[in-house]
């Protein structure tokens, strides 16, 4: 009897498992998941565990792309700092709210708002990873022609969002800047 098919069919497992490791998206990768499930079922009912493929399609798959759809969407959130009654009834603030909204609402991310009492415990919580971006408001003494316009500082730890939101934020409400926070190991030092 001629098991070929049988061989190609397993040999999908692991280039799922690699496919879903290394996959960016995270919603990418719940359908890779599905997939590696479904094809564990298959493999399983082909070898004559007919038990084991339901359970495997049922729990396996199903259940734990369910568990991680929820897991996944509560997890992308892009927390930004800002201090306690700051930017009440500002107009700019509003609509750079606004503009960061729809900007992640693309990404599936949802914008979430941390007050914090004071400037030092804004960039305390952003060295300590609390939040991923601070936004304060700017000095306008200091300005330039150019920068009048301006009237916040957004300072990003996160690279990936620091780019996202230098590519696509039209707003000139605020000045964007990088932050480099330190690792684990140094913050101890």
């Amino acid at each position: 009897m001629n098991d070929s098919y049988l061989y190609i069919i397993i040999a999908l497992l692991p280039l799922a498992a690699c496919m879903v490791v290394f996959q960016v998206n995270p919603y990418h990768a719940l359908v890779i998941r599905g997939i590696l499930g479904a094809v564990a079922a298959m493999v399983y009912a082909v070898l004559g565990a007919p038990d084991v493929a339901l359970t495997e399609a049922l729990v396996g798959t199903m259940l734990a792309i369910t568990l991680y759809a929820v897991a996944v969407r509560s997890s992308l959130v892009m927390r930004l700092g800002l201090v306690k009654d700051e930017a009440d009834n500002e107009q700019h603030f509003g609509q750079l709210m606004d503009d960061l909204r729809t900007i992640f609402r693309k990404r599936q991310m949802r914008l979430e708002l941390v007050p914090y009492p004071n400037t030092q415990a804004l960039e305390r919580a952003l060295m300590d990873k609390e939040v991923h971006a601070t936004c304060v408001r700017r000095e306008q003494g200091h300005a330039t022609s150019e920068d009048e316009k301006q009237f916040y500082h957004t300072a990003i730890r996160v690279k990936r969002i620091y780019e996202i939101m230098q590519t696509e934020l039209t707003s000139p409400a605020t000045i964007l800047s990088y932050v480099n926070t330190p690792a684990e190991g140094e913050k101890h030092k």
